[in-house]
């Protein structure tokens, strides 16, 4: 049964209609985008856009996927992150045993069959890290590519796959190989000098982790990882914009430094968004909330307490970003790096969407015409 809806305001991915009518068909793709609206069309008030894609979600709704790599847990981060704009994200697992890697890729793959709303894929980010970076990660998991790890990212049954790797630990001719069994190789958690970050991007690399987290910095005389990511055009740099992982000034740098689209939100949130609690386990540390910072019980930052819709928020409020680049930021970047075509609103796409008061808070949710949340 189709339904059709008169939207306030409706930004497609590229400009902002009013009044316009939006149907959606029972197969939950877009039917129609204006036209004549039945009498019996659900008017929504405020800004209906498209979902947010988020690249790299730890946790939420209380379950963090390294303690609990389970389809259990990937529905309550889906349902956690949907409050928040989220239609599509990467469940992400930081540094861990092998047989964790393998549990976590088992519940991505029956997530998938099971069509848990949202979940896209899988974001191995590590265990081929540099110790000297490691910032939150266990320093005894860390290790070389091995073929375990490559007969697992050689797996058809997990969506999406990316890893972050340190690419001074994985050889050329390895980062060749993982793009070629359809890896989308991101570089992270490195000390590599530029050249040896360069030629990884060279040999397929797309994208880099968190851009100026547990990377090596830009020099007078030698780029590092941040200098490479910003001097390479044609790859995707992610930025946590939470105020404390970035500061405004280094995040209007990368925008001022990258072409547009190329730089895209990302939350790194772990269990505690869209959950009452204040601390939670991880390894043999406690990660505790202060405000909206997290901290692990060694001093280091552990992820965030970030959400996408914030990310959005305060990438306009704090870089003088437009809204509608804002939400593309935060859907259609992120999709175009992972390869979707999500991110706009338009005849024949899933109908995954969001829509926003005037404060830009998440009223209601739908994922592929479903709604999922609502306030």
């Amino acid at each position: 049964m189709t339904r059709t809806f008169i939207a306030e305001q409706l930004f497609d991915g590229e400009q902002v209609h009013r009044d316009i009518p939006l149907a959606i068909d029972d197969r939950g793709c877009i039917q129609s985008v204006g036209g004549q609206a039945p009498a019996a069309a659900e008017r929504l008030r405020g800004l209906l856009a498209p979902g947010l894609v988020d690249v790299q979600v730890n946790g939420g709704g209380g379950a963090l996927f390294n303690n609990d790599p389970s389809v259990n847990a990937l529905g309550k981060m889906s349902a956690a992150h949907a409050r928040f704009g989220t239609t599509g994200f990467v469940p992400t697992l930081i540094t861990d045993q092998l047989d964790v890697m393998r549990k976590a890729a088992d519940a991505v793959s029956d997530a998938l069959r099971e069509g848990v709303p949202g979940v896209l894929g899988v974001h191995f980010e590590g265990p081929h890290l540099s110790t000297p970076k490691k910032g939150t990660h266990e320093e005894k998991f860390i290790r070389p590519l091995s073929d375990e790890e490559l007969a697992l990212y050689g797996r058809d049954d997990l969506g999406i796959k990316v890893v972050t790797l340190a690419p001074e630990n994985v050889a050329v001719g390895d980062i060749r190989r993982l793009v070629d069994l359809g890896v989308k190789v991101c570089l992270g958690h490195s000390n590599a000098d530029g050249a040896t970050a360069s030629a990884a991007v060279d040999a397929g690399a797309t994208g880099f982790t968190h851009l100026y987290n547990a990377m090596s910095p830009l020099h007078s005389r030698e780029p590092g990882m941040v200098g490479t990511a910003l001097i390479r055009d044609e790859a995707w740099c992610g930025l946590i914009a939470d105020g404390h992982h970035v500061c405004a000034e280094a995040m209007t740098l990368a925008l001022k430094a990258k072409p547009r689209g190329k730089v895209l939100l990302v939350t790194d949130a772990m269990s505690l968004v869209g959950s009452s609690e204040t601390s939670f386990p991880l390894f043999d540390r406690v990660v505790t909330k202060q405000g909206d910072k997290l901290t692990s019980t060694t001093g280091e930052l552990a992820g965030s307490h970030l959400d996408m819709i914030s990310a959005v928020r305060n990438i306009r409020d704090w870089c003088g970003v437009a809204l509608t680049e804002a939400l593309r930021m935060g859907g259609l970047y992120p999709a175009q790096f992972l390869g979707m075509d999500a991110g706009r609103i338009r005849v024949g796409d899933s109908a995954d969407l969001i829509l926003l008061d005037d404060e830009l808070r998440v009223r209601r949710t739908w994922i592929q015409g479903k709604e999922v949340f609502a306030v």
